[in-house]
């Protein structure tokens, strides 16, 4: 393969690629998964991009999708309601059950 190829790959690899600041305004990459509609809302899948260190434990964070008033720039909030989240989820699995090897905690 050569160095451009190579380059590609990585290019795509960073295109999925978002960054958000937490609540300390420390700047936290995640990768996107989906964009799911739910109730005529918009939520946003996100996996937290973890140091080659870190433990992988595979927990996705669940955003909800908000009108920042700028076409260029999306605006991310929490999801408070359980009833919510799970049915978030509950669609992200159903539309990813031969991708990924979901583990229910209990």
């Amino acid at each position: 393969m050569d160095e451009d190829s190579i380059n590609n790959i990585e290019d795509e690899d960073l295109s999925n690629i978002i960054i958000l600041s937490d609540e300390n305004g420390e700047d936290v990459q995640f990768e996107f998964l989906d964009l799911i509609e739910y109730e005529s809302e918009e939520y946003v899948v996100l996996l937290p991009v973890e140091d080659e260190t870190d433990e992988d434990d595979g927990e996705v964070v669940i955003l909800k999708v908000e009108d920042s008033g700028n076409e260029e720039e999306e605006s991310y909030v929490s999801v408070d309601d359980e009833e919510t989240l799970n049915a978030v989820f509950e669609i992200f699995k159903e539309k990813f059950k031969d991708e990924f090897n979901f583990t229910d905690e209990d």
